[in-house]
């Protein structure tokens, strides 16, 4: 494809969630609209039980950014005996058969955690030649290297460990080399030894199909900005950050629309909380 027909090309981001995050995808959405603001974008949601109204609502958030939204149905039989806890809902898994459930026109599309903040232009990302991986990712591990270690061994892996909350796919390649069988079946058969669940089963089964990608940029762990600073001799700090970054991602348990967070882009988030509401008026 063209360079110029790549410029043209729309945008598709897909997310996974229950009712329960809509608030904090209309903030992620906010932040898209706000740092890609010439870009034509198409939203895709898996879920498998978000009410009429509640959707309605994303839709008319959508329309009113000039979006495109597509509501996809998932049965959550498919995903009955996968370990399901409060922090990690079933939808978590969703993503990994994206290809599968989504239009089988779509060959490419962007996955995004609700618990993102999108700062600068998306377009590279989008444009990344995969070189024929099944999905580009970030790991987090190169901060943490015994972490890295202790992944490997528990998962029988060579490679980094990945963060899943970041995924640009190959949907076309994916449709080729994943049967949705295998990974129903692992998510199952392996439930109890998982602690991340999805991201377990990505690095485990497909770990080795993963363009690697710079977190710092692409899924910067905004709990982390010492972590950063310090590995990169002082390159990476604020004024760095607001630059390069595109995607700030609040990693962990701690939330920054939850009272008392304590790291330091928590303010960034409340800012674009209140561009939000002055927005969407259905929050």
């Amino acid at each position: 494809m063209k360079r110029d027909e790549m410029n043209q090309d729309v945008m598709k981001i897909l997310v996974s969630l229950d009712e329960n995050y809509l608030y904090q995808l209309q903030v992620l959405l906010t932040s898209i609209a706000i740092n890609n603001p010439k870009e034509k974008i198409e939203i895709y949601l898996m879920h498998s039980g978000i009410s009429a109204s509640d959707l309605e609502g994303v839709e008319r958030s959508c329309q009113s950014l000039g979006y495109r939204f597509f509501s996809i149905y998932v049965d959550a039989s498919i995903f009955d005996d996968a370990l399901e806890t409060k922090r990690y809902p079933q939808e978590m898994y969703y993503r990994l058969l994206a290809s599968y459930f989504l239009p089988k026109q779509i060959d490419r599309i962007l996955y995004l955690d609700p618990d993102i903040l999108v700062i600068n232009a998306l377009r590279p990302l989008w444009e990344t030649d995969m070189q024929g991986n099944l999905f580009a990712a970030a790991s987090h591990t190169s901060m943490k290297e015994l972490s890295n270690n202790v992944n490997r061994l528990r998962l029988g892996t060579d490679h980094d460990y990945y963060n899943s909350g970041v995924l640009l796919m190959d949907l076309k390649l994916c449709r080729k080399k994943i049967d949705p069988r295998d990974v129903i079946d692992f998510s199952t058969t392996k439930r109890m030894s998982l602690l991340l669940p999805d991201q377990d089963i990505l690095n485990a089964m497909f770990g080795d199909r993963i363009l690697p990608l710079d977190d710092s940029i692409w899924n910067y762990d905004a709990r982390k900005y010492n972590s950063y600073l310090t590995r990169s001799s002082g390159k990476i700090d604020v004024d760095w950050i607001f630059v390069n970054t595109v995607i700030l991602h609040f990693c962990g348990r701690a939330k920054p629309w939850k009272p008392h967070y304590p790291y330091r882009f928590g303010l960034l988030y409340k800012h674009y909380e209140q561009l939000t509401k002055r927005w969407f008026i259905n929050i």
